[in-house]
């Protein structure tokens, strides 16, 4: 493979970043990993994020919910009595 023009991890200072964060950001998506410092200390780094996992499907998540309830009684109570108890 051919050299990048930049390198994949570098630093720049707090100013430079406030200053040119869009184009750091396109660096980031583009693999590179950046340092920002203050005063030469390193405060924080840019890097890109953990691809998500796949989120389940809204119809998973209802049929969940729904084995979740199975069985839960109120044993005799009523909707309405309990939220009355909780409005006291």
């Amino acid at each position: 493979m051919g050299n990048s023009r930049r390198s994949k991890e570098r630093e720049v200072g707090a100013y430079e970043a406030k200053t040119h964060l869009p184009r750091l950001l396109a660096e980031v998506e583009g693999g590179a990993r950046i340092t920002i410092t203050r005063n030469g200390l390193p405060v924080a780094v840019l890097s890109q994020v953990e691809p998500a996992t796949e989120a389940p499907s809204i119809s998973r998540l209802i049929e969940e919910l729904r084995e979740a309830r199975r069985g839960v009684r109120l044993r005799g109570l009523s909707i309405a009595a309990l939220k009355a108890t909780g409005r006291k």
